[in-house]
């Protein structure tokens, strides 16, 4: 059972512990021998762990991550660039190259600027979500690409990259919101081709969990470069709180915790999700913490993170965390309900990881 006496901070701990002691070779995070953002998202909590506790091994764990795919040269290996799910590692980059001033990381860096600059497209300036998804936009492909463009406008003086990435925002926040819900939908094929489209709208029939949380994410992660002075600032914010004021709408009063399908929780075979859960109430907690939404929301938050350390298991000094959603294409509900669930995943443990550090951060600031 959870022990009540733990910090959120100790509760991200023991789970960057856990698979760090599993994952002892740092080339055999899944999938081994890829530069992909199932390790970036469990990185990037590790990271957050380390900013706030301090302790060494967390960096030494991400740099070591890094070092192994990045070669003396600056040259990156086994990274698709054909598809953002393989350049979202390039965040953890940023504080390495702060930190160490290793031209390396900055190489990495810009290599993979022209890239983003040269994306294809759909006819309404939309990134195609990986190349072989042609005029597909899906909600996981603004945290795939959006937090890196805007950090590489802010440290490397690139505004383009601000329009760049508000015009991704906005396609999707103008196309992919429903107006009854205030939910986005997973995925928008523009050209209305695909089987899952809508051959109206283009859109896929559902709200998926964590591709929502994706987008929650990306937008708080954005909000941290962007500007304060900047003229899209207040639409990323207004975007935020958009999706913000939707999802409190459909949390489960019981658990604290979200659905799978975000808006039919009263649906036969609709399950209670753990990353998505554990996304939604960073992206709450942030928003808190930066002043962008009341203190009242609090609420919200508490709720989760107590649901969710009420469903940890331990195994001796291992974290259980359960109920993750595998990696998922775009489908209808039959589809999402019949995903299979894993514990442990990098998905579930790196989402974690970021709610338990900011939760943390945001009720140290509120408390002050």
């Amino acid at each position: 059972m959870p022990e009540t006496n733990k910090t959120a901070l100790d509760y991200a701990k023991m789970g960057a512990d856990t698979l760090i002691r599993k994952f002892a070779v740092v080339n055999e995070l899944p999938p081994a021998n890829r530069f992909h953002y199932h390790q970036g998202v469990f990185l990037s909590g590790v990271e957050r762990t380390f900013l706030l506790s301090g302790e060494q091994k967390y960096y030494d764990y991400i740099k070591a991550w890094v070092d192994y795919f990045v070669d003396e040269n600056g040259e990156i290996r086994y990274c698709d660039v054909r598809e953002f799910d393989d350049m979202q590692p390039a965040i953890l980059l940023f504080n390495l190259y702060k930190v160490t001033k290793d031209e390396r990381y900055k190489k990495v860096l810009d290599r993979f600027a022209p890239v983003v600059e040269m994306w294809p497209t759909n006819a309404r300036g939309g990134f195609w979500h990986k190349y072989h998804r042609e005029n597909q936009m899906w909600l996981d492909g603004l945290y795939m690409i959006g937090p890196y463009s805007a950090m590489y406008a802010h440290y490397f003086d690139r505004p383009y990259f601000w329009e760049t990435v508000y015009q991704q925002m906005n396609l999707m926040r103008v196309n992919m919101t429903d107006p009854k819900t205030g939910l986005l939908y997973h995925a928008w094929d523009d050209s209305k081709v695909v089987d899952w489209a809508d051959k109206k709208t283009g859109l896929s029939p559902e709200f998926w969990g964590r591709a929502i949380g994706w987008y929650a994410v990306a937008i708080m992660d954005i909000l941290d470069y962007i500007p304060e002075d900047h003229q899209r600032r207040q639409e990323f914010v207004n975007a935020e709180l958009d999706i913000i004021n939707a999802l409190i709408r459909f949390q489960d009063e019981e658990s604290g915790l979200w659905y799978q399908v975000v808006d039919k929780g009263d649906k036969p075979g609709n399950w209670l999700e753990t990353s998505c859960s554990c996304l939604y109430t960073y992206a709450i907690a942030k928003a808190i913490k930066k002043g962008l939404i009341h203190r009242s929301y609090t609420k919200y938050i508490h709720k989760a993170y107590q649901g969710i350390i009420k469903s940890l298991t331990f195994e001796g000094e291992n974290l259980i965390l359960s109920k993750v959603c595998i990696g998922t294409g775009v489908g209808d509900y039959q589809f999402y309900i019949d995903r299979p669930t894993v514990q442990n995943d990098l998905h579930g443990m790196g989402a974690f990881l970021l709610m338990c550090t900011e939760y943390y951060d945001a009720c140290n600031r509120i408390s002050e």
